[in-house]
């Protein structure tokens, strides 16, 4: 699993754990039952305390990302399609509001930057 931690980040590093696994469920590259690296494990090759990534699986397990099992360990949970689609719709306003900010900078109008939408959107479909 290529789990990347920047000490320089403002996030805590098990924040940084916690969202870089989701990100690979969300996009599909770790699916249903798919084992995660023991808390040890993942510790140890990130070169963090085992107390930050057993802090970032609780929080994963919390937001229903992974089951842990006592004895056997974490896996991905079933898809919950309401769950990853939520989490999809935060990461979209976070952009989108990065988007108005720049837009309103720029002197765009709410028509031109809807045009612009619209022409990413037609050319990903």
């Amino acid at each position: 699993m290529d789990i990347i931690i920047s000490n320089t980040s403002d996030k805590p590093i098990y924040e940084q754990i916690c969202t870089q696994i989701k990100d690979l469920i969300i996009a599909g590259k770790l699916k249903e039952g798919d084992a995660l690296p023991s808390m040890r494990f993942l510790a140890k090759e990130l070169r963090v305390s085992v107390i930050t990534t057993k802090r970032a699986y609780e929080e994963l397990e919390r937001d229903g990302f992974i089951t842990t099992m006592t004895g056997r360990g974490s896996f991905v949970s079933g898809a919950n399609l309401e769950l990853i689609r939520e989490e999809n719709l935060k990461r979209i306003e976070t952009h989108m509001e990065e988007i108005v900010r720049l837009a309103s900078r720029c002197g765009l109008s709410l028509e031109e930057l809807t045009e612009i939408l619209k022409l990413f959107y037609e050319q990903e479909g």
